[in-house]
């Protein structure tokens, strides 16, 4: 695996500390600006807002300039984006910094993870991504709980302070390792990018995407205050709960790395169901200190082990758009964490608990369970069986299948 994958890994472990640590901040912020525990939540809404529309605006706006030069640029912005959230005098224009500080994590993903795919063959694509989705998932074992600890003894300002330091490391090491890429031989068309979304599958993959990760974080941006209200631990406990979820993620990630390239449809099916059957779990046994915290881990894990093959499938039904794919992706899984944070904050402010959000995501998952069936049957199909692609490497097309 080129060093410059595991580059994008670390950068992406500030980003992903940013998106996710307000689950562990929401109480703080909420009594230092004046709003209720939703509203604070709508921050990690405003988040993904921002990744879904800033992938693929950032995807077209960059799709000729050169791709280190775009990462550059986009870290920096992010990491402006987390010094504007810690000066924050408000929520409006905490809410603003987040947008922001989005748009440019977005853009980054898409154009990094793009640059990730061209420097692997095509049977490593789910273990490049697996590289990637590591650093989202040292984040959730480190950054997230680390910002938790930092609200709870320096403030929540001092855990954006941390992410924006974290960003300037990410910054040098993307100067540092990550190469200049050669031009294609075929300069990138928007037209030819664009014809992807004519593909039925393109579709049912970002809505499996989007439904499978709104589920868990339906229920993981509110886990600060399900772990306390419901479950009845102390606040300090909170950031250990939430390292047992990253450290889950993170072998979830490990192995759904190493075995969904060859079994793709079977790593999506069997880790989606396993994230409902938690999710239900939760949901009923969330006043078990005990349970809650075992099932936290078991939740980071499945997500997690789902997460490569999510990818790598939209890269193999819209390989010829790579770019775009990214961008695709990018946007379906802050679909999800836009639609599941709302829901959470839907079933909450409906008075039918923090428990709730659990039913809810389990609802979103088992949805999800069902598009990827239909996607299996439809990719089964003697017209669908095999699709044509972009070689990462050349241009050419080369065929894609895949296995249960």
């Amino acid at each position: 695996m080129p060093i410059a994958v595991y580059v994008l890994g670390l950068s992406v472990f500030a980003l992903g500390t940013s998106e996710f640590m307000l689950s562990g901040l929401l109480p703080p912020i909420a009594a230092d600006m004046d709003v209720t525990i939703p509203q604070a939540g709508l921050l990690i809404s405003a988040f993904a807002i921002g990744m879904v529309v800033g992938a693929p605006l950032l995807a077209v706006a960059t799709l000729r300039l050169p791709r280190r030069t775009t990462l550059i640029s986009l870290i920096s912005l992010f990491g402006l984006g987390q010094i504007a959230g810690a000066l924050a005098p408000s929520y409006e224009l905490l809410f603003a910094s987040r947008v922001v500080s989005a748009l440019a994590c977005a853009g980054f993903w898409a154009v990094g993870a793009a640059v990730a795919i061209a420097m692997v063959d095509k049977d490593q694509r789910a273990r490049a991504m697996a590289v990637m989705i590591g650093g989202l998932s040292i984040a959730n074992v480190l950054g997230v709980p680390a910002g938790a600890f930092l609200g709870e003894h320096l403030g929540w300002r001092s855990a954006f302070w941390s992410v924006g330091a974290a960003s300037a490391i990410a910054l040098a090491g993307v100067l540092a390792l990550i190469p200049k890429l050669p031009l294609p031989a075929e300069k990138p068309s928007l037209g030819r990018e664009l014809r992807i979304y004519r593909d039925r599958q393109v579709w049912l993959a970002i809505g499996i995407t989007a439904l499978a990760a709104g589920g868990v974080f339906c229920a993981f941006s509110y886990l600060s205050p399900l772990l306390t209200d419901v479950a009845g631990l102390d606040s300090g406990w909170v950031p250990w709960v939430l390292a047992l979820f990253g450290i889950g993620a993170l072998a979830g990630t490990t192995v759904g790395g190493r075995v969904a390239d060859a079994h793709l449809f079977g790593v999506m099916i069997w880790g989606i169901t396993a994230s409902t059957v938690f999710l239900t779990a939760l949901a009923l046994l969330a006043p078990f200190q005990v349970a809650a915290i075992i099932l936290a881990f078991l939740i980071g894990f499945s997500a997690f082990f789902t997460a490569p093959a999510l990818n790598a499938r939209m890269f193999n039904v819209a390989g010829a758009a790579p770019t775009l794919a990214g961008a695709t992706t990018t946007a379906a899984f802050n679909l999800g964490n836009t639609g599941g944070p709302w829901l959470g904050g839907t079933v909450i402010d409906a008075d039918l608990g923090f428990s709730a959000t659990a039913w809810a995501g389990a609802a979103m998952t088992l949805t999800a369970i069902a598009l990827a069936a239909v996607a299996l049957r439809l990719d089964r199909r003697p017209a669908t069986s095999t699709r044509v692609v972009a070689s990462s490497a050349t241009g050419v097309p080369a065929p894609v299948s895949e296995r249960v």
